[in-house]
């Protein structure tokens, strides 16, 4: 992405993997714009006794990830049915759409299905990994060992995981 994304809708399985990680804070102190999240992702992250949901709730109660609430009649519906996905990841991307944001941060396969056809930006928790490397967020060394823990708690390919180790080591 060559320009600059002033608002970014999440869908839980990229806020779970980035907290797993220990990226989520870091990604938010460095965008200093909106980051939203629909109510049904809230509902999704904030489950008693996930290692995440402490953080998520924290971020949340501070402002610095908003919740938002949506009004899509049957669209929601539809999405889950033409794309296979649930209602966390069909709530973001029409919060995206309802709010006009520049990109969806999703990790969800089918999600980032909808969001082509719907013509939304999308970004991936691999893809915020090396940008934070390549702004010298982290270091090489960390960014490797995040790679392999995103590895580990996602379901990557591994053409994916190999062409950002690759991005990593050549940066």
């Amino acid at each position: 992405m060559s320009y600059i994304i002033n608002m970014i809708v999440f869908d839980s399985s990229t806020l779970i993997f980035l907290a797993k990680i220990e990226m989520l804070e870091l990604f938010i102190s460095n965008y200093k714009r909106r980051l939203l999240i629909p109510e049904m992702v809230r509902a999704e992250v904030c489950v008693k006794g996930k290692e995440e949901t402490p953080l998520i709730t924290r971020l949340i109660a501070e402002n610095k990830i908003e919740v938002v609430k949506i009004g899509y009649g049957g669209a929601g519906k539809k999405l889950m049915d033409d794309f296979n996905i649930e209602v966390g990841e069909a709530e973001a991307l029409l919060l995206a759409v309802q709010e006009g944001a520049e990109a969806i941060a999703t990790d969800d396969r089918n999600a980032i299905r909808a969001s082509k056809f719907l013509k939304l930006e999308f970004i991936t928790a691999t893809t915020i990994l090396i940008r934070a490397f390549e702004k010298g967020f982290i270091d090489k060394s960390g960014a490797v060992i995040k790679l392999q823990k995103l590895q580990s708690v996602g379901r990557y390919s591994k053409a994916i995981i190999d062409d950002a180790m690759r991005q990593i080591k050549e940066g």
